[in-house]
């Protein structure tokens, strides 16, 4: 089976969706651009709202990541309140040379927290909400920096669960550690990191291992680094009924789900999108 495929069947607690919010000009689109592709683009198109799919093979398990990066300017609050119920992990974005994204910023947190405390039963559960408070356009800071990094830095420490990255997706700088931060606190593989796997076509197959160990015994960590890989997928972005429908699937599935053997037997399976 292809990684395509692989990743599209991916056991339920292999499946997040990673929501990007922030204010318009903030830089979000330009770190998804880092983050999948390696790119930025000088030139700003104003984000109506991008969806993205990044499919994995980790340790003989397949892991499917969706990334919604959503626009700055959204006039329907019911549509974001949708993306961000819809979300599994967070990235919220403001400009270090503006004061009101960071103002921004903290208002969306504080959403975020409401909205998320409604989640359905079924949701993936966390201590606290997996977030990442990213201060982008870090190369601007040297002379028009309007957000103190002390003053967000204590922001931080009076919240839960939240850690801060400041970032140049123009430079390059910080945008891999925002990843890892994130999904060391969704407890997700630090291999989906870019530089920690191979990046493939979406009709590799390779080999596969059921178990990371081998006839010998465990398999060393550079052949675990080494035997994963990753690769970006075309997809839709879902309709709002399809949204919906993850959501009340989402609220089916028995908290006690932990593995694909269980999820294979309550016959409980990824929505394809």
């Amino acid at each position: 089976m292809d990684i395509k495929t692989e990743g599209e069947n991916a056991a339920p607690k292999n499946c997040y969706r990673l929501v990007i919010v922030g204010t318009a000009r903030a830089g979000k689109t330009s770190i998804v651009s880092r983050f999948l592709n390696d790119k930025f683009e000088e030139k700003y198109t104003p984000t109506i709202e991008n969806f993205h799919r990044k499919v994995y093979r980790i340790r003989g398990e397949a892991y499917r990541l969706d990334i919604l990066d959503t626009s700055g300017n959204d006039p329907f609050p019911a549509m974001r309140r949708l993306s961000l119920l819809s979300g599994d992990i967070f990235i919220i974005v403001f400009s270090v040379d503006n004061m009101e994204s960071f103002e921004e910023a903290k208002r969306l947190r504080d959403q975020i927290q409401e909205v998320k405390s409604f989640c359905p039963p079924g949701s993936k559960k966390f201590r606290h909400i997996p977030m990442v408070l990213v201060g982008n356009k870090l190369d601007r800071a040297d002379h028009h920096r309007a957000v103190n990094s002390m003053e967000v830095n204590r922001y931080i420490e009076s919240q839960s669960g939240c850690a801060y990255v400041e970032a140049s997706a123009k430079k390059d700088w910080n945008i891999e550690d925002i990843f890892l931060k994130l999904f060391i606190m969704a407890d997700l593989p630090t291999e989906m990191s870019p530089s920690l796997h191979r990046k493939v076509h979406p009709s590799y197959v390779g080999k596969t291992t059921a178990k990371s160990t081998t006839r010998c015994g465990p398999i060393s960590l550079r052949r675990r680094l080494s035997d994963a890989c990753g690769t970006v997928t075309s997809v839709r972005r879902p309709s709002i009924r399809t949204d919906l429908l993850i959501l009340q699937t989402k609220s089916r599935v028995p908290p006690e789900v932990t593995n694909t053997s269980d999820a294979e037997a309550t016959g409980v399976k990824c929505v394809i999108q």
